[in-house]
């Protein structure tokens, strides 16, 4: 059975929760987790009250609605925002972190963006993001129960907004803690020169019921119902080509079409480009995500840390923090062991909340914490199972460990080696055909079991000896892979896996971050379609992780061309798939001659001692 699609950024559901919300509205006492009093008022935050959709002017004279969460008392309060749009009211229910931080003396606001559920106006994803940010984050700032002082929270596209916002410089943002999240559109909305087709089911599921309720459109105005029926109908949106001239979500979502029209290398996309402004950014943040988070996740949270890192690098202090766990996408995940199919202790789950109080005690209150003072990076490795701390990502004391990759065919694996050594046959080859794709077996992200691949004709493996002693990787894994192909365009996904010594083959990442579309392979020039048979070099240099292959396992690295239901398929033919239809297969070949050493350069940590 085919993977029906992982949706992009879906949200949290937590059953159980409903009675918060009446806590809040009755105004029922709770005791504050560390005894703390409200900062601005003459009481005590043990008593909250709470406005509820609260008119919030956007600069065009669209309103925006929210939810006001104080403090018992006078104030004024030092500032939580979270804008959503996925529903305020789902997020009482769903989440605690307002509950919690109102208990600590901050003034907590919940938001619907623009064009979604309570809020008015026109729903256009992200980019209406910036103004309508900026703008939230100064009428915040300008309430007399606010004393100025205005930090954001949340994950996703809630984590996202807080950057957009961030972009337009609004002069009262203290400190924020976007989570999982993007650094760049280019591997955001596309990855590595292919087009995210997640945005599909995510916009099937979590967006198009609202906006058929409010536009009076025929069809599936319920949430849950679409969560029901998306497998029914995923192979329709999915497989449909070209992309471009899908008969869905027409109304619903105009959007889409428009991103289909933009390839990555349009400067269109450049309003939600982050990665060239840290420099105007003076907000403290906190950069989370988890190992198997969205692709996009851990590049952004590596890529906005460092960036701000170094714009930062001649202040006392930088202000900015890293936290990778072993997560997945959403904020539950932050607080179990069991991800996907393993279990990574007890130390695996962290206190979201907590984390992000901590932050905006030390930042947005002027608390002395002692997070100022703790090492930047909190990182977890994989396999070890244990949490680490540096001053910079990578860790400090990294060292490259470069294995080649020795030929392989389709009845028997390649090797991963020393590169001291001949390397037997110069090439390896497969047959890519998009009409029969590789298939990911799971329909959720995490860990798991991949040693099936290994038997298909149609990817290549590559495996190193069992290893004396074990090796420890922490940072970004670097694939130089020299490759020719008898067409003009494909994609290469070149997966990273800890072999276990009875055969089990477990990913280090989520599906995306691992793959390169060839005609991308300078993404600053746009594509660049292939001479066929010529011999190309492509990096693959994204592969973050951190993971202890313990000694007896193996490390594995497989090579194929698709991977459904992951990114747009390639045609193979050097169409766009946005417009094209037809679809070629097309022999692929990985080079191991001396002068095209295909080779995998792993961060490898030194010993602890």
């Amino acid at each position: 059975m085919r993977n029906i699609g992982i949706t992009r950024g879906s949200r949290d559901r937590t059953a159980g929760a409903t009675a918060l919300l009446l806590i809040f509205i009755l105004g029922v006492s709770s005791c504050s987790t560390d005894g703390r009093q409200d900062t601005g008022g003459d009481v005590a935050a043990t008593t909250m009250t709470v406005d509820t959709d609260t008119a919030v002017p956007m600069r065009d004279g669209v309103v925006l609605r929210a939810d006001i969460y104080k403090p018992a008392g006078s104030g004024p309060f030092p500032t939580l925002l979270y804008r959503t749009p996925y529903g305020k009211h789902f997020a009482v229910n769903d989440y605690q972190t307002h509950r919690r931080a109102v208990e600590r003396g901050y003034a907590v606001v919940l938001q619907d963006v623009r064009g979604r559920y309570a809020s008015d106006g026109i729903f256009s994803p992200y980019q209406q993001e910036r103004t309508d940010g900026y703008d939230t984050i100064e009428w915040v700032a300008a309430q007399p129960w606010s004393n100025g002082k205005v930090g954001t929270y949340g994950l996703s596209y809630p984590g996202a907004v807080q950057w957009l916002a961030a972009l337009e410089l609004p002069p009262h943002l203290v400190a924020m803690a976007p989570a999982m999240t993007f650094s760049t559109p280019r591997k955001f909305f596309h990855m590595n020169g292919m087009f995210d087709t997640a945005w599909l089911p995510w916009i099937y599921q979590y967006i198009a019921p609202d906006a058929r309720a409010r536009q009076g459109l025929p069809g599936i105005t319920d949430e849950t119902e679409a969560e029901a029926t998306w497998p029914d109908v995923a192979d329709d949106y999915l497989l449909f080509r070209p992309l471009a001239d899908l008969p869905y979500l027409r109304k619903e979502a105009p959007y889409y079409f428009d991103w289909l029209e933009h390839p990555p290398e349009d400067p269109w996309w450049d309003w939600a480009e982050i990665r060239h402004r840290y420099p105007d950014i003076g907000a403290a943040v906190l950069n989370l995500s988890g190992w198997h988070d969205d692709p996009y996740g851990p590049e952004g949270a590596v890529s906005n840390f460092n960036g701000i890192s170094q714009a930062r690098a001649d202040q006392p202090a930088t202000r900015t923090h890293l936290v990778l766990g072993p997560w997945v996408h959403g904020v539950n995940s932050t607080g179990r062991q069991l991800v996907g199919d393993l279990d990574f202790g007890v130390d695996a789950g962290i206190d979201y909340d907590e984390v992000i109080l901590r932050f905006f005690d030390e930042y947005l209150r002027g608390e002395d914490t002692g997070l100022a003072g703790d090492p930047a990076v909190r990182y977890f490795v994989m396999g070890a199972n244990e949490w680490r701390v540096s001053p910079s990502w990578p860790p400090q004391g990294v060292q490259v460990k470069t294995m080649c990759l020795m030929a392989a065919d389709q009845s028997a694996a390649g090797a991963l080696d020393s590169c001291s050594g001949s390397s037997g046959n110069e090439t390896s080859h497969f047959v890519s055909n998009p009409d029969e794709p590789v298939v990911d077996p799971y329909d959720t992200l995490g860990p798991h079991d991949y040693q099936a691949l290994a038997e298909r004709t149609d990817v290549l493996t590559f495996d190193s000896d069992p290893l004396d002693n074990p090796l420890t990787i922490a940072g970004s894994a670097t694939a130089r892979m020299f490759v020719s192909c008898d067409c003009s365009d494909f994609d290469l996904w070149v997966r990273l896996l800890d072999v276990y010594p009875d055969g089990r083959a477990f990913n280090l990442m989520s599906p995306g971050a691992d793959a390169l579309r060839a005609s991308y392979r300078d993404a600053d020039k746009g594509r660049q379609n292939l001479e066929p048979g010529s011999i190309y070099e492509l990096n693959l240099d994204g592969l973050l992780a951190a993971n202890e292959f313990a000694a007896g396992h193996r490390v594995r690295l497989q090579v194929f061309a698709s991977f459904q239901p992951h990114l747009a398929p390639n045609l193979q033919t050097g169409e766009s798939e946005a417009y094209g239809t037809d679809a070629r297969s097309a022999e692929i070949t990985i080079y191991h001659d001396a002068g095209h050493r295909s080779e995998l350069v792993l961060p490898v940590l030194g010993s602890r001692d």
